[in-house]
């Protein structure tokens, strides 16, 4: 007869007998004992501020999905298959990405990757080549890949893009490298990131702006005569946050009066970049 109980029933004696031996021991014993162990660590200064939010963003791309931060399959900008690369000089001037989504037919089906050095190597010599002709393989991954395994598999394969798609096999958004690692150490700006100068507000035309969450929200009401400041924030940031209720996602939006805030950048931490619409 085995007189052991299995885990799940051991007596309440049994686990405080436990939590005293891990306490007395030091030893974390999961991720959240893991983390106020560090988190103390920087309150002796033995960490600093970002080397703490690093830390703490490889710990975290641990536990999520590539869901959490994919771009919608709304949001892609992507390529016809059948399109002749001359028509597509517009489009890669104003976005400037390195590598588009290959479609067939819609969204929902993308056939493969064009990379901007392709279309430019290419159009020497022949404007009319056609996008299917020149494009290269899509890497498909699935919404529940961890973020951790992810970025192992971009590292080893030499990829910078992955097609994500749902449970019936159809694209559901896109990940990059660079919105993995972005979770790890925050934003990465480049050169086609919308900030143009060191100033918080940016216009882009008549209607429409891009403007840092950063940005003082009593700034904002100066520069665009509106009254959104309380005590309750102090950045316009603070305010998108304030008003949703919770941490946004890239893509999320709200419209405030004649006013309509979309988040196009953020993390699992912060936001960062907001594009604001003047309504008619």
């Amino acid at each position: 007869m085995n007189d052991e109980h299995p885990p799940s029933r051991r007596s309440p004696q049994k686990r405080w007998v436990d939590r005293i031996s891990q306490l007395l021991t030091g030893e974390p014993q999961d991720l959240d004992d893991l983390l106020e162990i560090i988190r103390e660590a920087k309150e002796n200064y033995l960490l600093d501020t970002d080397a703490l939010s690093i830390i703490e963003g490889a710990l975290q791309v641990s536990q999520m999905r590539v869901r959490d931060i994919m771009i919608p399959r709304v949001q892609m900008v992507v390529v016809p298959k059948d399109a002749e690369i001359e028509a597509l000089f517009p489009l890669v001037t104003e976005f400037g990405h390195s590598r588009y989504p290959v479609i067939e037919d819609d969204r929902s089906k993308v056939v493969g990757i064009l990379l901007l050095k392709d279309l430019f190597a290419h159009a020497v010599t022949n404007k009319k080549i056609k996008v299917h002709e020149i494009m290269r393989p899509a890497n498909v991954v699935p919404e529940s890949k961890r973020l951790n395994v992810l970025l192992k598999e971009l590292r080893t394969k030499g990829n910078h893009m992955a097609i994500v798609v749902d449970e019936y096999g159809q694209a559901a958004g896109l990940v990059t490298i660079e919105d993995v690692l972005e979770q790890i150490v925050g934003e990465i700006e480049d050169e086609h990131d919308d900030q143009e100068d060191e100033s918080y507000i940016y216009q882009r035309n008549e209607n429409e702006y891009v403007i840092k969450a950063l940005t003082p929200i009593e700034e904002f009401d100066e520069y665009f005569a509106t009254h959104l400041a309380t005590d309750e924030y102090d950045t316009v940031g603070g305010f998108i946050v304030n008003q949703l209720e919770h941490m946004p996602k890239k893509g999320e939006s709200l419209t405030v009066d004649n006013m309509r805030f979309e988040v196009i950048r953020a993390d699992n931490r912060r936001v960062h970049l907001i594009k604001l619409k003047l309504l008619d």
